[in-house]
């Protein structure tokens, strides 16, 4: 899979790109991932890429013709087209849905605002689909566009070591959080792993798994455990005991 990411800080990313499972993925040619600048596409001697807002107001926008021009050979470096995302408060919520629509193209082209944002003639003109990562405002879309590729590579064939580990992570399928999970020792600092996943019965373990994402989803994300229907997961005396701690914080 592709990403081309267009930004004014291309080597924000260096760092980033040689860590952990995402140079392991480009390395093994599973992940390309391209940086471009928006001021290569600059046509003034100064490479201004930003301009005042009409009607007045603070900050700068980022200029229709360098993105326009940037997009369009992005686009054109190769005979496959991508998806073209902008990384935007005002988008839509990166979702693990939304994730798995993603993961389908082929290629995704990244946009990074910077400033006050975008000339509103690049939404209306380039038609990105428009992906927020959280009701808060970064200082540039360099940020959130990590979050995406992130969140987008795990879903790679071949990514992940185990071939299994994306679907048990909070939201993947049931779309509630994920379990507790323990590693060894048994005990530290009086703290103690559940007997039950010593246990060695899978069929019981994977019950209290299953019971421990419901009553925490329902704990702490009400909107999802509502949303997944809010079913009888939780066993009636575990239901009993949140719902005491609940009205007794």
């Amino acid at each position: 899979m592709r990403f081309d990411i267009l930004t004014l800080f291309p080597e924000i990313f260096s760092g980033y790109l040689q860590q952990s499972l995402l140079k392991a993925a480009i390395a093994r040619g599973l992940v390309d991932v391209r940086l471009w600048n928006f001021r290569d596409w600059a046509t003034d001697r100064h490479k201004s890429v930003d301009d005042k807002p009409y009607g007045g107001g603070p900050g700068m926008l980022l200029s229709c013709q360098p993105v326009f021009d940037a997009v369009e050979a992005v686009q054109a470096d190769t005979t496959e087209p991508g998806q073209l995302v902008m990384l935007s408060p005002q988008g839509r919520p990166l979702t693990h849905k939304l994730v798995e629509q993603l993961v389908t193209s082929p290629r995704l082209l990244l946009l990074c605002g910077r400033y006050e944002g975008f000339d509103d003639r690049i939404r209306e003109g380039l038609a990105p689909l428009e992906i927020s990562v959280g009701d808060f405002v970064t200082n540039g879309g360099e940020v959130p566009a990590m979050l995406v590729v992130d969140s987008v590579i795990r879903l790679v064939p071949e990514v992940l070591g185990e071939e299994t580990s994306h679907q048990y992570d909070s939201f993947a399928e049931s779309g509630l959080l994920e379990h507790p999970q323990y590693t060894r020792p048994r005990e530290f600092r009086g703290m103690h792993v559940p007997d039950i996943l010593l246990s060695g019965n899978h069929q019981q373990i994977a019950s209290w798994r299953q019971e421990q994402s419901s009553l925490r989803t329902r704990q702490r994300r009400p909107d999802l455990w509502m949303a997944s229907g809010g079913s009888g997961d939780v066993a009636p005396d575990t239901l009993k005991t949140l719902e005491t701690t609940e009205s007794n914080p």
